[in-house]
């Protein structure tokens, strides 16, 4: 499980030094949300938290850190469902008045057949766009391993991984190891992978 960072990166200055990673290992779902929690206090924000298991502790920490409040796939889903219904409403009404069919004695457009396929295209519309709001915001799929991950953090440990400049990693190092971080380390992250 991943917790995301924050969906905007720091720029990365032109005359800096190179970015590094700062992976640290924690025992407990507890030392890695207070490890969390201590960057937070720290002003670091910057960070993606690795777990092996769904973590209420973690999730709870990060929310806190993030703030992020309501998702917005919801909105992608509303927008969904109105697109849906005026597509059925253009389909039904446009079909009725271009072919105009007379039956019985009964109004060119009737409203009462036309609502369940007004439902119908609402849930479809609505229900595939939700499904790619869903996907966008949660960056899905992911191709490419996040730098700094290690196959233990799907074992075992609890990971954070603080993406920062060389000149602040020993301040990112100090701020876990009091949190209780077990193992950090570091590692230097190439231009590519520091706009993920």
């Amino acid at each position: 499980m991943v917790a995301a960072s924050c969906p905007y990166q720091l720029p990365i200055s032109e005359g800096s030094m190179s970015d590094v990673a700062v992976i640290s290992t924690f025992d407990s779902d507890e030392e890695c949300a207070q490890g969390i929690l201590a960057l937070h206090d720290a002003r670091i924000h910057e960070f993606r938290a690795f777990f092996p298991f769904p973590s209420e502790k973690i999730m709870e920490a990060v929310d806190h850190v993030r703030a992020w409040g309501r998702s917005p796939v919801r909105y992608w889903q509303l927008f969904g469902g109105i697109t849906g219904v005026l597509t059925a409403i253009a389909i039904t009404f446009g079909t009725s008045w271009e072919w105009n069919l007379n039956v019985g004695g009964r109004p060119i457009i009737s409203v009462p057949p036309y609502i369940i396929i007004m439902f119908e295209l609402l849930i479809l519309i609505g229900g595939l766009s939700g499904l790619t709001g869903f996907f966008v915001h949660n960056r899905m799929p992911v191709f490419d391993l996040f730098p700094g991950y290690r196959s233990r953090f799907s074992e075992d440990k609890f990971g954070l991984v603080v993406q920062c400049e060389e000149s602040a990693a020993a301040e990112v190092e100090s701020v876990l190891r009091d949190a209780g971080a077990e193992d950090i380390t570091r590692e230097i992250l190439e231009a590519a992978t520091g706009h993920h």
